[in-house]
């Protein structure tokens, strides 16, 4: 690691300047009389892609480290996410949350638009590994911390980090050192249903220039949601995790490190967290079937549903500093293959109403099945200053290429015969398309080809010893080709073939400037982007003749664009540590998602203006030795600034002034701990966090009209043609406490008690509804009471 010699000189003055951008932590180690004064205590991250110390780099970063995860019992990115002011996770069930920072959000994706995509990038060390929708719920076990890097990266890291980027660093192999580490956990959720884990670590070296990192893990998710119906059940939303990966690094000359790894996981659930307030099979409005009120964490199933993702990752990276240059290239491989299998009984039966079917027709049990199969090689040089001096650089190159297979069907057994009795024989088979299963509506293939090239450089000069100026570009070319064929009942038999090519250059500009040893300004303009694309095809077969002609004009959708302006303050001193930072993110056609009304389809398009803007802040104390407080929270304004025409206003919700959808304008957690010692050899320490989420919307329309009544218009079961059901669409904001107790002892054992969500807060995550409220309505919730024990020993 080189830093610039200016900056060395003044960090050996320091009180542990590192600390000052350094987020929520269970147990922060502040600056203390004589800490700090070594360059290797500093925090060191990579967030421009090269080491430097948290405190240098020029924007707005969170870091939690290894400690901060085990202290606080975070297990996914939505419990880090609580505790990281700008950062926000909407969680669709597992392996399936949407990440948003500093309120860039275009609104809810569904498992059926695989063309979007993703607004915050997340990285795996060096890898890239974000998928839109499905954000891969990594175990966090064996971290070394996890960056969050606020605002455009589109510089360093490329589309898709529009609003920010995620990065999960792992710890490395070591060369010459043997350590290890084991963990166990007994937790009970909701009061009835046991959930578990057992994880292990081991770093072993092999001979003087070799060593050998292994991470093992097993979870098992204890379940909450209770299902009515023929495939009815309790807790059948539980699921397992598993996985691992082995790294080795070869030290095959001085300053020349090969470190090829393999990572495995995957994770299947048995459900998902949806809490249903009606169903076309149960509600309270049928007469002719007995009526039904779904409660609090209670579904509706006629077919089992369940979630599969089963992820490998390969990567080569090659580290070499020679002289003055340090060189290091990123090769990596992905495979990874999703299902998303849902219970989609209403929905073909609410169409089967529609189509006169009889009712053993409309009871069909149907299984509506998402299948993802993606491949993505990626490889990245560059090359770095590694000396020291006024003047240190970054320039490289990136190049990627990726096959994305999505597949839908709709397999509902009996269907054809139904169909054929109803409509006419060989009704069927005449609008399979070609599609061989014709007791299947509707079915659909929509692969995917996307390549990538990149040329991008960053530099930054010391004018004085206090001021520096950092400034960066990337040029980019991407093209993405791609066919929707459909074919079935509910399908239109659409056989196309669409290309999208986009190419442009992403700048930024940073100024930092130290005011004292203690104090640190920054200031910022940056660039970030998103590539557009083609929306698939209204289901035409499903829509009203009013939402076909209201929807039916969006197709291609513009890349969006966003620039940042943003200025931010970094300090500390003796026992406090604070971090503020003010932005305002100007964006040009956001790509906005939402429901095209009762045509059981997701669209995607430009909206010209829109923006964000807010403070965010992070402050920690401590007032005596072991007793910590720690706060962190953010206030956004996230805001349209387009008025659509006419109904598409109402239709849309893209209305001057209107939220953007599921940011909270207040969001803010605070921790309390204090460690003592017990006896000579161990220390206790006692924990209690407090989280509030502000209340947002799930989807822009949801403000139009809202409180919202849905007309459900499906005489099925005896129910009257003008049943509805008065939704109030704002999610309601929500606070969440936990507590934890624990005993860390001299000889690397832990024991660690918890339980959270105290008061057993039933969080509305997002709305769903099921072909404009026709089929189903619910929400996703979060998890409730839970409480656990960790052992964890380390040797």
């Amino acid at each position: 690691m080189q830093l610039s010699h200016v900056k060395i000189q003044r960090h050996r003055r320091a009180l542990l300047l590192a600390g000052c951008a350094f987020a929520v932590s269970a147990t922060p180690a502040f600056a203390q009389d004589g800490a700090g004064t070594d360059e290797d205590d500093f925090i060191i991250v990579t967030a421009t892609k090269r080491d430097s110390t948290i405190q240098d780099v020029p924007f707005s970063i969170n870091a939690q480290t290894q400690e901060d995860i085990q202290k606080s019992g975070a297990v996914t990115l939505e419990d880090l996410s609580r505790n990281v002011a700008g950062l926000s996770v909407q969680n669709l069930g597992p392996g399936q949350s949407q990440v948003s920072v500093r309120g860039v959000s275009a609104g809810q994706v569904v498992r059926d638009q695989p063309g979007v995509k993703e607004q915050v990038g997340v990285y795996l060390d060096e890898s890239v590994i974000s998928l839109s929708l499905f954000t891969p719920d990594l175990d966090l076990f064996d971290l070394n911390r996890v960056e969050t890097l606020r605002g455009p990266q589109g510089t360093l890291f490329g589309s898709g980090s529009v609003g920010g980027t995620i990065r999960y660093i792992t710890n490395q192999p070591e060369i010459g050192i043997t350590e290890g580490l084991v963990e166990g956990n007994l937790n009970l959720v909701d009061g009835d249903d046991f959930g578990y884990h057992l994880k292990g670590a081991v770093n072993v070296p092999l001979g003087d220039s070799t060593a050998v990192r292994a991470v093992g893990y097993f979870t098992e998710y204890g379940g909450f949601i209770d299902a009515q119906g023929p495939a009815g059940g309790e807790d059948v939303n539980g699921g397992q995790r598993y996985g691992g990966r082995i790294a080795v690094k070869f030290e095959v000359a001085p300053d020349v490190t090969i470190t090829p790894r393999l990572v495995y996981q995957k994770v299947e659930a048995d459900g998902f967290n949806r809490q249903e307030i009606y169903n076309l099979y149960a509600n309270r409005f049928t007469t002719t079937r007995p009526p039904v009120q779904l409660g609090e964490r209670e579904q509706y199933l006629q077919f089992r549903e369940a979630f599969v993702d089963e992820t490998w990752l390969g990567d080569l990276v090659i580290d070499a500093t020679w002289g003055d240059i340090n060189v290091v290239s990123v090769t990596s491989y992905t495979n990874r293959n999703i299902l998303v299998s849902r219970d989609a009984s209403a929905l073909t039966g609410s169409v089967s109403v529609d189509l006169g079917y009889p009712n053993a027709g409309v009871l069909l049990p149907s299984n509506l099945r998402d299948t993802t199969d993606l491949e993505s090689f990626t490889q990245e040089l560059r090359l770095a200053s590694a000396y020291e001096g006024p003047f240190q650089w970054v320039f490289g190159g990136f190049y990627s290429d990726t096959s994305r297979f999505y597949r839908q069907r709709l397999p509902t057994p009996g269907y054809a015969a139904v169909t054929d009795a109803t409509l006419g024989a060989g009704t069927s088979a005449a609008v399979a398309n070609g599609f061989a299963n014709l007791d299947s509506p509707y079915n659909a293939d929509l692969p995917y080809d996307i390549s990538q090239f990149a040329i991008f450089g960053e530099g930054t000069y010391a004018l004085t010893d206090a001021f520096d100026v950092t400034v960066g570009l990337r040029y980019y070319d991407f093209t993405e080709e791609r066919q929707f064929i459909s074919g079935g009942l509910f399908a239109n038999g659409d056989n196309r073939s669409d290309k999208t090519r986009s190419d442009g250059f992403s700048p930024r500009i940073l100024l930092s400037y130290d005011v004292s040893d203690a104090v640190t300004l920054n200031a910022q303009a940056s660039k970030g982007f998103r590539l557009g694309g083609v929306n698939d095809p209204l289901n035409i077969t499903l829509c009203s003749p009013a939402d076909a002609a209201l929807f039916g004009a969006f197709q291609d959708y513009d890349d969006e664009s966003l620039w940042n302006y943003e200025v931010g303050a970094k300090a500390q001193g003796r026992g406090f540590y604070a971090n503020v930072a003010g932005f305002y993110n100007d964006i040009k056609n956001l790509q906005v998602t939402l429901d095209a009304g009762s045509c059981s389809s997701r669209i995607v398009f430009n909206v010209p203006e829109a923006h964000t803007m807010g403070v965010e802040a992070e402050f920690g104390v401590s007032p005596a030795d072991g007793l910590d407080f720690i706060f962190a929270g953010s206030l956004i304004e996230a805001e349209f600034d387009t008025t659509l025409p006419g109904a598409l206003t109402a239709a849309t919700g893209i209305r001057e002034g209107n939220r953007l959808p599921s940011v909270p304008k207040f969001q803010f957690s605070a921790t309390g701990s204090y460690e003592w010692p017990v006896g000579e050899s161990a220390d206790a320490y006692v924990s209690a966090s407090f989280s509030h989420v502000g209340a947002r919307y799930t989807q822009p329309a949801d403000q139009e009209n809202n409180p919202r009544t849905f007309v459900h218009g499906l005489p099925f079961g005896g129910a009257p043609a003008n049943a509805a059901t008065t939704v109030d669409l704002e999610l309601p904001d929500y606070q969440l406490l936990n507590l934890s107790a624990g005993v860390d002892f001299d000889s690397g054992l832990s024991l660690v008690a918890y339980v959270n969500n105290v008061f057993d807060e039933n969080a509305l995550l997002s709305f769903d509804r099921e072909r404009g409220g026709r089929a189903r309505l619910g929400y996703t919730v979060g998890q409730p009471r839970t409480f656990g024990v960790t052992v964890r020993q380390s040797f």
